[in-house]
């Protein structure tokens, strides 16, 4: 009986799916490598439309189309991400276990499976899901960090009655943990923001940036808002990306970022602060074009922020080895 003799897929539509064809690794008392890449797969947070639960898989899906060798950019003509890929330094853990209908319950698992990640050595890279998954994420930290929040929306509800674990609700909880030092939250915009709740940001002592003053101080004048060096957490909404750009979120507005824009902040960010971990959020693929590009956007946004991540001096001289 002839045997199959399994070979590595050659193009983005075949073989199993992990974020770039990283290694899957499933035994997380095994982590070794840098990078690991987890998926907090729920939207019980999103009171308007659900489907951003589908985002993680989506994006790992899109993935697949940059290959597992890393990337070219014409523009510095440098390679990024080829040593990370073939040394095995970045991983897939796979996604947090979601209890439907227990949001607590949820939440408890996404920050367990972050701790696992950390205690590793490897730094956390997050797959929404909605936006409320990032509060369950930064509290898994216990060392001072910084927080820097891309979006068209404050999420700074109020808790009332109880109402506290959506998506309109995860910066204050991040504000009012003890070891966030500084909050930023960049691209807000919505004409849905209530004034209320981007004062009560304000009086907290974060900065709240919207788009005229981004144009204003641009990417360099945002980054020197954190201290040189320190370690930043940064979430990404894609809905910060102007509304054209991501047709799969629920929650697009006009007049955001060009990718020019957010690609030069992420990267500025990376040279000027220790990136620790970061989150992308909010691409709901059943809203999506037929072509996936909102989850297409998300991918390239975490491969070109890795990208320069790994690229920087700091990174480089505490590769594990």
């Amino acid at each position: 009986m002839a045997q199959h003799k399994a070979n590595k897929p050659s193009h983005a539509f075949a073989g199993l799916v992990s974020f770039l064809r990283a290694p899957i690794c499933n035994d997380l008392d095994q982590i070794n490598a840098d990078i690991a890449v987890m998926g907090a797969p729920t939207d019980e947070g999103s009171p308007f439309m659900p489907g951003s639960r589908l985002g993680s898989r989506s994006i790992r899906e899109h993935s697949l189309r940059f290959g597992d060798e890393g990337y070219f950019d014409h523009d510095s003509n440098k390679e990024y991400l080829k040593y990370e890929l073939k040394n095995k330094k970045i991983v897939d853990v796979g996604d947090a276990d979601v209890i439907p209908a227990d949001v607590e319950g949820t939440f408890k698992n996404i920050t367990d499976l972050t701790r696992m990640v950390l205690d590793s050595g490897a730094m956390p890279v997050v797959l929404g899901g909605d936006h409320a998954i990032t509060f369950p994420v930064v509290r898994a930290y216990e060392k001072p960090l910084h927080v820097v929040h891309f979006d068209a929306h404050i999420d700074y509800s109020p808790f009332i009655h109880g109402y506290k674990y959506t998506n309109s609700h995860a910066f204050r909880h991040i504000h009012h943990m003890d070891h966030v030092k500084s909050l930023t939250q960049v691209g807000i915009r919505s004409v849905r923001n209530k004034k209320s709740q981007v004062d009560d940001s304000l009086n907290d002592g974060n900065r709240v940036i919207g788009m005229k003053e981004f144009g204003e101080m641009g990417p360099e004048g945002m980054a020197d808002l954190v201290p040189k060096d320190a370690p930043v957490y940064v979430s990404i909404d894609i809905d910060v990306l102007d509304l054209p750009l991501v047709p799969g979120c629920v929650s697009a507005e006009p007049n955001g970022m060009t990718y020019i824009e957010l690609r030069d902040s992420l990267a500025t960010l990376a040279k000027h602060s220790e990136i620790i971990g970061f989150d992308l959020v909010e691409v709901n693929p059943q809203l999506d074009v037929g072509t996936g590009i909102t989850s297409y956007m998300g991918a390239h946004t975490i491969v070109e922020f890795l990208g320069q991540i790994c690229d920087q001096p700091r990174w480089i001289s505490k590769r594990s080895k």
